[in-house]
């Protein structure tokens, strides 16, 4: 069977059934492959289960203290398997939803792996896609006027490092864990290291991180990462940075055991269990790409500022283009080239207002760029920071540690960068996205009015900050 499509995407996840959504509501008739389940990494294997995980972790630990808001309870137990059963729940209320609209939209949505193929008897250019059904029946053949590449990415491992899924897992395999064990070593401090040490922590893990920069969050500001280490600290995790992994050294025997060298010494850590969190890889094998003029490099697809290959029919986005491997990026990069190769004349994409956030606890979010990047830039900086502690909403929450940093041009006011780490910063970090979107100044955010009592009252502090004008510190 052949069918003609004006758009077929490669991938069902956030940025493709995004990009479907759009244009589908652009007149386009369009189809979306998925070889697993619709709505990806994201609602099945990241952002929302992990989420949902790190909200129980968060609702135990406040139940374990809620002496000190004067509420007496019996000592909690935590059922990690009705845990697991909220977070499929979660899950599958919103992949219902995504399958909703693509009916609503009249998407068709193919169930397996799908190819580009070369110039054919079907087209004379590249992008036919043949798929492979789930089924087991007879590939289906699409013919498109344009593709989007939107396959997403796999969590990488260390070369050497042999992920077993039992004992040493991915963050995959963490996610369906049906017991806790009693001590982890996560490798990797980054973003999901750290969210999964705070959650794991929260329930009670005995954690381990091993790093193999200097600093946790090292694409984070500096201050940010100095406060979520103190932080995780103050909650039991052990940090070791500047170690170098050795995987070969990996024993499993009931529990995990590894090596690293740190500081020319080689030492020995041990756990029940080992999560690897060492980023994640493009899935650009085995889609075709050979049958192509796209280019590859670094593995990752290479494309012009409106998401176009070199196959200007054939479009790429998300993770499998790098860049910031975010699911709220990968849906507007979806929307931009959709709307591109509908002759809608998009903006282009500015990813220096693209908000990043960390769901630990504490959270973290930014903006913009670090202050140690403003230098390196050669800007001349003044800053503004303002601690939570000078919050009466953070002390009502009992939650005070933490702070709001801006950093901001000296010599024109203009705003380089918001960072925050604290209580409910990743829904705060929305004022600082808008503020770099109309190019707002410290000045401006100040004179926005913040309601008292509230948390982004120390947004509007630390704009005032800059210039030394804060009102609480």
């Amino acid at each position: 069977m052949a069918e003609e499509y004006d758009l077929v995407v490669l991938g069902g996840g956030t940025g493709g059934y995004v990009a479907a959504i759009r244009a589908s509501k652009l007149g386009l008739k369009v189809a979306v492959v998925e070889k697993r389940e619709m709505g990806g990494t994201c609602l099945h294997r990241g952002c929302i289960p992990s989420k949902a995980l790190l909200r129980s972790a968060e609702v135990f630990r406040q139940t374990k203290e809620a002496d000190a808001f004067g509420i007496e309870t019996s000592t909690p137990t935590l059922n990690f398997l009705k845990v697991q059963e909220r977070k499929q729940s979660i899950v599958d209320t919103l992949h219902k939803g995504v399958q909703g609209l693509m009916k609503k939209g009249k998407i068709d949505v193919y169930e397996g792996f799908g190819r580009i193929l070369g110039p054919s008897i079907f087209s004379p250019s590249a992008g036919t896609i043949s798929v492979e059904l789930n089924n087991g029946e007879e590939n289906d053949m699409l013919i498109p006027k344009n593709v989007l590449i939107a396959t997403g990415s796999s969590p990488k491992t260390l070369p050497g490092l042999e992920i077993d899924g039992k004992y040493v897992m991915t963050s995959d395999e963490a996610l369906n864990m049906e017991e806790l064990p009693n001590s982890v070593i996560i490798v990797g401090g980054g973003v999901i290291g750290i969210e999964w040490a705070s959650m794991l922590a929260d329930f009670g893990v005995e954690v381990t991180v091993l790093e193999y920069l200097p600093h946790i969050l090292p694409t984070e500001d500096e201050d940010v990462s100095k406060e979520m280490l103190k932080q995780l600290k103050q909650k039991g995790v052990t940090f070791v940075t500047d170690i170098k992994v050795l995987p070969e050294s990996l024993k499993v025997e009931g529990q995990v055991a590894i090596q690293g060298e740190v500081n020319g010494e080689t030492k020995t850590y041990e756990a029940e269990r080992m999560l690897v969190s060492v980023g994640r890889s493009a899935n650009v094998t085995n889609i075709g790409l050979e049958n192509t003029d796209i280019e590859v490099d670094r593995g990752v697809i290479l494309t012009n500022k409106y998401y176009q290959t070199k196959e200007s029919h054939i479009y790429a986005i998300g993770d499998v283009i790098g860049g910031m491997q975010l699911a709220h990026v990968a849906s507007h990069e979806g929307i931009t080239a959709v709307e591109h190769m509908a002759d809608k004349h998009p903006h282009v994409m500015n990813y220096d207002q693209v908000p990043t956030c960390i769901y630990s606890s504490p959270e973290a979010a930014s903006v913009g760029i670090t202050e140690k990047q403003a230098k390196d830039e050669g800007y001349n900086i003044k800053v503004g920071k303002f601690p939570f502690k000078a919050i009466g909403k953070a002390l009502v929450f009992g939650e005070t540690d933490g702070f709001v940093k801006i950093i901001a041009n000296k010599e024109n006011d203009d705003l380089l960068g918001v960072h925050m780490v604290g209580p409910h910063v990743t829904d705060m970090i929305s004022e600082a996205g808008l503020a770099k979107v109309l190019d707002a100044t410290p000045w401006e955010i100040a004179e926005s009015i913040h309601p008292h009592p509230t948390l982004s009252e120390a947004i509007g502090e630390a704009a005032m900050a800059v210039d030394g004008n804060q009102i609480h510190g």
